[in-house]
């Protein structure tokens, strides 16, 4: 029997393209939940804040009791022998480990470098629009979302993109590793497109160490040459980490906001007729449909919320998106998208606490650069919904195709 005769269940018809009831009915009947997959589940804005922000929690798998999923993980990698993926990249470290990565990435995320990429941004952002209303058309996805981070963070990186289609094709097979459900082939797919993005990203670093340049490889590079900064393990890790989580996430941000202002034609001829909103509209965007739908903590001993006790090894889901939406928080128009909304920037979707998203900066920059000119220059542009694909991750929601007409 389920808490309050509810459950986590995104099997749930819909779920994938509106998880937001189901996020409503677990914060009123049992905002700590213990699903069935077995990860627990925050839903209230304050209970995710605090775990966050909580430093005796953890982030490293090693702590997190041993479950049925892991098993599945298991008994795949074990096939052939291999570590488990990702075990040293920042996103699973914690201090003193992560605070050292941090401290070299914050070099490379400061205000003045990022703002420096604005031109670049802008102008991609034109290059699509000129393209787009040539054709009459576009997919949103394909021919704007995907190319504009994605060629962001390869200047940052000082990488060629010509290889841009199959590097997206591997980070979307390595990214389902992330939710609480996968299936054996699943797994595989996302080994196979891990093997073949560490060998391309492998390559890059070798030529960087024979040709240093001023871009973030390169740094990263001559930290680990210094001899205590980062291992070669760590280095190749970051560097996957950049290419993946730099453009999966942005990607979904300018995917499901240009939907939300699709649906809401009277917050898209606010934001047309003020630009004065441009920077709120993408605080607003990011909160009314997070791209990053869950943050996850590792209790390392037991701990109480809302009541309930949280044994000590126990994997403790954030609900992001749903703390987005909590009225305690938000008030009545929780739910409702108000791009001059008071505060917006008080949203979870880059985290909370030391492992807040380091590309924050570099995401808004981005928004910033397409929400307000699309709406502009495009006023009559219109979705066409029955093309349209939510691609069925739980924790990176976003869409593959957004295909509108202009």
């Amino acid at each position: 029997m389920t808490q309050a005769g509810v459950a986590f269940n995104p099997f749930q018809p819909g779920f994938f393209e509106d998880p937001y009831a189901q996020y409503s009915a677990l914060r009123a009947a049992s905002p700590v939940h213990e699903t069935l997959l077995g990860p627990w589940l925050l839903t209230r804005y304050d209970d995710c804040v605090r775990l966050l922000r909580d430093p005796t929690l953890s982030v490293d798998p090693v702590n997190a009791t041993p479950t049925a999923r892991g098993g599945v993980f298991e008994g795949v990698l074990g096939e052939d022998g291999r570590p488990s993926p990702g075990s040293r990249a920042i996103l699973n470290l914690d201090p003193p480990d992560h605070d050292r990565l941090r401290r070299i990435f914050q070099k490379a995320f400061t205000p003045k470098l990022v703002e420096g990429l604005r031109p670049l941004a802008r102008g991609l952002v034109q290059e699509a629009f000129d393209a787009a209303e040539e054709r009459g058309e576009m997919d949103v996805i394909a021919d704007l979302a995907f190319p504009l981070p994605f060629t962001v963070i390869s200047e940052m990186l000082r990488v060629p993109t010509e290889h841009r289609d199959q590097l997206r094709e591997w980070s979307h097979a390595m990214v389902k590793t992330l939710d609480p459900i996968i299936t054996e082939d699943e797994i595989r797919a996302a080994m196979t497109a891990g093997d073949a993005m560490t060998a391309h990203v492998s390559e890059l670093i070798e030529q960087k160490r024979r040709a240093p340049d001023d871009g973030l490889i390169s740094a990263l590079v001559a930290a680990g040459d210094g001899g205590d900064v980062l291992d070669d393990l760590e280095l190749l890790e970051q560097v996957v980490l950049l290419y993946v989580a730099g453009h999966e996430t942005t990607v979904n941000l300018i995917g499901n906001g240009t939907l939300a202002l699709l649906r809401n034609p009277d917050q898209a001829a606010r934001l047309r007729e003020d630009p004065a909103l441009d920077q709120n509209a993408v605080e607003e965007l990011l909160r009314y449909d997070s791209p990053v739908q869950f943050s996850r903590r590792i209790t390392v001993e037991p701990i109480e919320i809302g009541g309930r006790r949280i044994e000590a090894g126990m994997v403790v889901f954030t609900g992001l998106g749903a703390a987005n939406h909590d009225p305690e928080k938000w008030g009545g128009t929780a739910d409702e998208l108000d791009l001059a909304r008071a505060g917006a920037a008080a949203h979870l979707s880059f985290g909370s606490g030391i492992h807040h998203c380091l590309g924050a900066s570099l995401a808004r920059l981005e928004g910033s650069e397409v929400f307000g000119p699309l709406v502009r220059r495009f006023p009559s542009m219109a979705p066409v919904e029955e093309r349209a694909a939510w691609n069925g991750r739980m924790v990176l929601r976003g869409l593959d195709r957004l295909p509108v007409t202009l």
